[in-house]
């Protein structure tokens, strides 16, 4: 239990609550009270006649009173520096072990039609992607596209078949303002990535980069933690210019250069880096009180000393609650003291939520511990023991950050069902339904113990990417249902717009709705258009936003 605590390390020697050292200064005052006394009742002897001291002095051993001193004067100075905290060693804490995200960042630029690669240059580009994809590198993945503006097409999901459903679709006309931002587009791939605190990798694939777009690449590749792996479409081997300013980026280690092959090696190679390190490990911040505080092994000689007060002559009864005080986490004497629910709330004000939620007695403070240590499955897990709309309503938020948006979804409306004056619990409910159309994100950063309040609020999505960077994952309903959605809104306007009725309308449409309000109803199926779409409705909304800032 203390084995590891030797030897001392007496250059980190110090106490972890040095202020009760002052608690030393009565016990030395007591015994040099003692000690004083003791001396002045020798001096009596002197003054009794020799032949009557046996008659008017009781026999006794200076020698055993004193050692009552010494002995009650050691058990109040152990108790004292145990209560101060000695400490040389930091208490070893865990890690939390976070999966790493990566996005795959594609240039939808003119130029990427050009046919010096078969058949094209992004036709080679998504071969590659679905061959990259085949290989499975087991990471969360999204799929970014940039051209004079960069834009998320499908954000973090483990679903891959969704990625290639997209891919299929892409061209370069899709994007709504030419040219060739890779600032931009890295920059929205930190974005989404930032869901997570791990380091990710951003597949770069590109064709001709100037010498701008390289020192965009330098300036990104020297701030984040993110590695780049650049797979260039284009001949490279017959243009030394090309070559030489891809050469610039090789000094940098966290960038790798890939030459295209004819099989899919590459990407395999890719796959496999990227599988490889599928955990990363954060470090823990280190805290005032990650000190393993070693007062309790001082309570080995106190109670040694203790056991000698059963010895006649010994009445140090009272000093008993002194072996019990050594304050030290390290032992279970807080639970003689303190609730299970008490201990785990300090641990929770200390920010150590996962020892916390262990430590928690009740299923909705353990849930809510789990939830703030962003371990959502075993939030989901405890939240569901309460069957209280509270309880629904936490469960919601953790499926939400889990990825699950039905299920966050059902589990808002059964809270509201509950307690109809849920209204925050309604308002997301019907948030997730839409796919968030409008840009916007839940920020569901806080799970509740309280009916009223606010826990989280709505507010705009910087990237104002339909489900990207919000930390939710994408699945294959989400995506068709936004798709369907936007496309239903994007024909909204247009029917808004028309003068007269359409002769296709049905005269029992017409004697139902005003002339001025005709909606059009058609979906369209071809995702090229939805994403085209929905990039200059995301343009847009930019444009707005700026606008109103300035």
């Amino acid at each position: 239990m203390f084995s590891d605590l030797f030897p001392i390390e007496w250059q980190a020697f110090h106490f972890l609550r040095p202020g009760f050292l002052w608690l030393l200064i009565p016990p030395i005052i007591i015994f040099v009270i003692q000690v004083v006394s003791t001396q002045q009742k020798t001096k009596w002897k002197k003054v009794i006649a020799p032949h009557l001291r046996k008659f008017m002095i009781s026999k006794g051993s200076n020698k055993r009173l004193y050692r009552i001193n010494f002995a009650i004067m050691g058990i109040l100075i152990l108790g004292v520096l145990a209560i101060a905290g000695p400490t040389w060693k930091k208490r070893e804490i865990p890690g939390q072990i976070l999966q790493t995200p990566m996005s795959i960042l594609l240039e939808l630029s003119e130029s990427m039609n050009q046919t010096d690669l078969q058949p094209s240059r992004l036709g080679r580009a998504i071969f590659k992607i679905n061959d990259f994809l085949d290989h499975d590198p087991q990471a969360r993945a999204s799929l970014i596209g940039f051209a004079g503006t960069a834009h998320t097409i499908v954000p973090l999901t483990n679903d891959y078949d969704i990625l290639k459903n997209h891919i299929d679709g892409l061209n370069t006309q899709v994007m709504p303002i030419s040219g060739s931002d890779i600032a931009a587009g890295l920059q929205l791939a930190d974005s989404v990535m930032s869901v997570t605190k791990a380091p990710g990798s951003i597949i770069l694939m590109v064709d001709e980069l100037d010498d701008l777009q390289i020192q965009n690449i330098s300036e990104f590749a020297g701030i984040t933690k993110h590695k780049l792996e650049i797979v260039p479409f284009i001949a490279t081997s017959s243009d030394e210019e090309l070559n030489s300013r891809l050469n610039m980026l090789s000094d940098f280690e966290n960038i790798t250069l890939h030459q295209l092959t004819l099989d899919d090696s590459d990407m395999e190679l890719i796959a496999r880096r990227i599988s490889r390190n599928l955990e990363f490990t954060e470090e823990p911040e280190e805290k005032e009180d990650d000190w393993r505080d070693a007062g309790l092994i001082l309570v080995i000689p106190m109670a040694f000393l203790f056991v000698l007060s059963f010895r006649k002559g010994w009445s140090i009864y009272l000093l008993l609650p002194l072996l019990l005080t050594s304050c030290s986490g390290s032992g279970d004497f807080k639970d003689l003291w303190y609730t299970k629910d008490y201990q785990a709330q300090q641990l929770s004000d200390k920010g150590d939520y996962e020892e916390a939620a262990e430590s928690f007695q009740d299923p909705l403070r353990k849930g809510i511990a789990y939830y703030k240590a962003e371990n959502y499955n075993q939030a989901i897990r405890y939240f569901r023991e309460d069957t209280s709309a509270i309880g629904d309503f936490n469960l919601g938020l953790a499926y939400y950050k889990s990825g699950d948006l039905n299920s966050a979804r059902l589990a808002f409306q059964e809270a509201v069902e509950k307690d109809p004056r849920m209204q925050q619990a309604k308002d997301f409910s019907e948030q997730i339904l839409n796919v968030l159309p409008d840009g916007q994100e839940l920020n569901l950063d806080e799970a509740t113990e309280q009916g009223e309040g606010d826990p989280a609020q709505n507010t705009q999505n910087d990237s104002m990417e339909d489900l990207g960077g919000g930390g939710q994952e994408a699945t294959e309903e989400d995506m068709e249902k936004e798709r369907r959605e936007e496309t239903a809104v994007t024909d909204i306007r247009k029917g808004k717009e028309l003068d007269e009725v359409p002769e296709d309308i049905g005269q029992e449409d017409i004697q139902r709705q005003d002339n001025s309000k005709v909606l059009m109803e058609k979906i369209d199926e071809d995702p090229s258009l939805f994403l085209q779409r929905k990039f200059r409705f995301q343009l847009k909304n930019r444009e707005n936003k700026g606008s109103n800032e300035k």
